[in-house]
């Protein structure tokens, strides 16, 4: 299932995206009267296997040739929230694909490299981020999301899947100036509207094996990344159990697995053309969809 929020009256609603367009959850829960059905995307997450029960039945009743209703939207016509409004956690990891190691010249780890955002760097599917006055170095970066589904401590790597609710884009902006001004990333990782996710939270059934997606990321068009996530050093079962290991992860955190090589810090000083207002980027993962973003420069 393919979910999605979006904002009405400055609030998120819960979607559902379906070949026949984007089903409002809610407004089908009171014309459809089916109770018990979760309206936001933290609802669906906790609840897990039986909200998408719910939501399914809810698919099919909204779906019968006899129903002509409202509650099937355009998703041209929808302004787009994060498709995980409010993590507890967003958790990073760097340098976790072996040729973006070797492009920055940069030693592959030993063990995972994390960082950590916070919510105020969520942004959304079309909106425009905004190019702090403060960088003059502002990186993409393609990295395929895990949103965790289940309480996970001390799990498996042969378990560690199963605590993954589903999956989404996401583009890891970097203003590389602040990021390696000490020797702590996080200045550099966390400003305003640094983490757009989505369009679409995807559920792991869908997915199937996250270590076997086709990455890419586009700069006004032109492929700049484009390889796979069987690249990564740590795959996304070491990423949870290792994680897991040391701190407690809950339904809704967030972790984005690293990214591949293409992006600027990669190319040769001579090369490097940092991200300017008016700038677009394109982030594509196979089965994710596209998350684009438009860059404009603070005033």
């Amino acid at each position: 299932m393919k979910l999605l929020t979006f904002k009405e009256d400055q609030h998120y609603r819960l979607g559902i995206r379906m070949d026949k367009g984007v089903l409002d959850v809610a407004s089908a829960a009171k014309q459809l009267l089916l109770k018990d059905v979760p309206l936001t995307i933290q609802e669906v997450i906790e609840q897990g296997s039986s909200a998408i029960q719910v939501l399914s039945r809810l698919v099919e009743l909204a779906s019968s040739p006899s129903e002509t209703s409202n509650y099937w939207l355009d998703e041209a016509s929808l302004q787009f929230g994060p498709c995980v409004t409010n993590p507890g956690k967003i958790i990073c990891v760097g340098l976790n694909y072996r040729k973006h190691a070797e492009e920055t010249n940069s030693l592959i780890p030993q063990y995972p490299i994390l960082f950590n955002k916070f919510n105020n760097s969520l942004a959304a599917n079309e909106e425009q981020i905004v190019i702090p006055r403060v960088t003059q170095k502002v990186d993409y970066e393609a990295e395929l999301v895990m949103v965790i589904g289940n309480k996970a401590k001390d799990v498996s790597e042969e378990d560690a899947l199963n605590y993954v609710f589903g999956y989404c884009n996401a583009n890891d902006l970097s203003a590389r100036d602040l990021q390696l001004r000490t020797a702590q990333w996080l200045l550099g990782k966390t400003c305003d509207g640094f983490s757009p996710l989505g369009p679409y939270l995807v559920t792991a059934d869908e997915v199937d094996n996250p270590n076997d997606l086709t990455i890419k990321s586009f700069v006004n068009g032109e492929n700049r990344q484009h390889s796979n996530t069987s690249d990564m050093i740590f795959s996304c079962a070491e990423i949870i159990s290792y994680i897991s290991q040391h701190f407690t992860l809950l339904p809704g955190d967030i972790i984005l697995t690293g990214t591949p090589e293409g992006v600027v810090m990669g190319y040769p000083p001579e090369r490097q053309v940092y991200l300017k207002d008016g700038d677009v980027v394109t982030i594509e993962i196979e089965k994710l969809g596209s998350l684009t973003n438009r860059f404009i420069a603070e005033v």
